[in-house]
């Protein structure tokens, strides 16, 4: 692939345009009787036809061959990836930790790395979705992926990313986010000699910016900070394959050129990145510790307002001023039901046993809070300005409860001794 121009257009919502040969894309009309160069004018929407302003999700690509220019889909195995199950199997209400995922000892790329931790809601109602980690030591080098069921958030924990996408590359490292939306082509090359990190497959509403109410224009997530790739293309035949996720199943059809051929495309519905540095944070000046809800990055509505189907939350570095106030997270049982990982360094909750690359789950009205020694520490401190620093945890939040995979539940990863952390508490009340 050959960039030409800026590295990435910024903005979130936008319409863009990009074209990597001058003059690709026609002027004034989308499907031209020949379009330029000898391209064929492809439509992908991500929304109906009739959505309202800009919840009207589409992109046109003017590309070298379109989309139906491939053989039969055969049913491929699926490897640790799932769907949501039917029925629904029985859900213990406990808390739930998990070691970092190993690394494979043989040549594992993306879509064979896939390991289904979580599943939620329906993939044919399109609500809920589905939490995946990745421990991948290869490319992908003759095989292309594309996912039908939803929108692909990507969270690098370790090692850097190159994302080819229908619109270009984008280069995701730790620190940095990725959304592929649904229905896009794209490749994962590695950036270096192995990567892990986390994905949530959001079967619902796309993501979008949470609404900031009283905090105003600039607090949060900033339009401006996200990058979408500039066009770029692959102009080559051979022998390839084309992956796809489809109401929970992988398929496989075969290419005999790539699906990255488009030269010139324009439209609102596109993949992007975001540095996770640039959110910023909102916190009290004064007492109590806020609730969650402030650190959130993006959000997948739901059909009632004000409850998600799944919110993608950060806890980064951050001044923590609050006075006579408990600064770790309190304890909490709420409706929401929290998946969380971390990035790097420790949760300022959790001192010892949740690791980076790690995981833990806390379901609805599933009691949660510091491990004994951080509330300890956190009861006696000397409360004065304190910068949290080196430290990067996220959560996959949602209104539905996340049901643990067979792997999820029996790997030798799962921590069986979580319940220990808090069984050190102890009665400190006095009449």
């Amino acid at each position: 692939m050959k960039n030409h121009g800026p590295s990435y257009l910024t903005g979130f919502g936008n319409y863009f345009e990009s074209e990597a040969l001058a003059n690709a894309l026609p002027k004034g009309r989308n499907s031209p009787q020949k379009p330029p160069y000898g391209l064929f004018a492809e439509q992908l929407s991500g929304s109906a036809f009739t959505a309202k302003g800009n919840s009207n999700r589409h992109i046109w690509f003017y590309r070298i061959l379109p989309s139906v220019k491939q053989g039969p889909f055969q049913a491929e195995a699926p490897g640790l990836i799932r769907a949501p199950a039917e029925p629904k199997p029985l859900l213990p209400p406990m808390q739930w930790r998990w070691d970092p995922l190993p690394y494979p000892q043989k040549p594992t790329d993306f879509i064979a790395g896939l390991i289904t931790y979580a599943t939620q809601g329906s993939i044919h109602l399109q609500m809920g979705g589905a939490i995946h980690l990745y421990a991948i030591t290869a490319s992908m080098v003759d095989n292309y992926f594309y996912n039908a069921d939803g929108d692909l958030l990507i969270v690098p924990q370790e090692g850097g990313l190159l994302l080819k996408t229908e619109c270009g590359e984008l280069h995701v490292e730790p620190n940095e986010i990725a959304v592929i939306p649904r229905g896009f082509k794209f490749q994962v090359v590695l950036l270096n000699e192995k990567a892990r990190g986390y994905v949530c497959e959001n079967f619902g509403q796309h993501f979008t910016l949470p609404e900031r109410g009283p905090i105003g224009a600039n607090g949060l997530a900033n339009e401006r900070d996200f990058q979408t790739p500039i066009a770029s293309f692959e102009e080559r035949s051979g022998s390839y394959q084309l992956i796809t996720k489809y109401c929970g199943n992988l398929w496989r059809a075969a290419l005999d050129h790539s699906p990255l051929d488009v030269v010139a495309w324009h439209g609102n519905y596109v993949p992007y990145k975001y540095h996770l540095k640039y959110f910023n944070t909102m916190n009290t000046v004064s007492f109590d510790h806020p609730d969650p809800s402030i650190f959130t990055v993006l959000t997948s509505p739901s059909d009632t307002p004000g409850i998600a189907n799944i919110d993608f939350v950060i806890f980064p570095e951050r001044w923590m001023v609050a006075e006579d106030t408990f600064r770790p997270p309190y304890y909490h049982r709420n409706i929401m039901s929290e998946f969380m990982g971390l990035i790097y360094g420790s949760y300022d909750a959790k001192e010892e046993g949740f690791l980076p690359g790690g995981a833990s789950l806390h379901n609805g009205m599933s009691a949660h809070g510091p491990d004994a020694k951080a509330h300890q520490a956190a009861r006696n401190m000397t409360l004065k300005p304190e910068f949290y620093q080196g430290t990067l945890a996220f959560m996959f939040e949602s209104r539905l409860a996340w049901y643990p995979t067979e792997f999820a539940s029996q790997t030798e990863l799962l921590q069986t001794d979580y319940l220990d952390c808090w069984q050190d508490l102890v009665v400190n009340f006095k009449r």
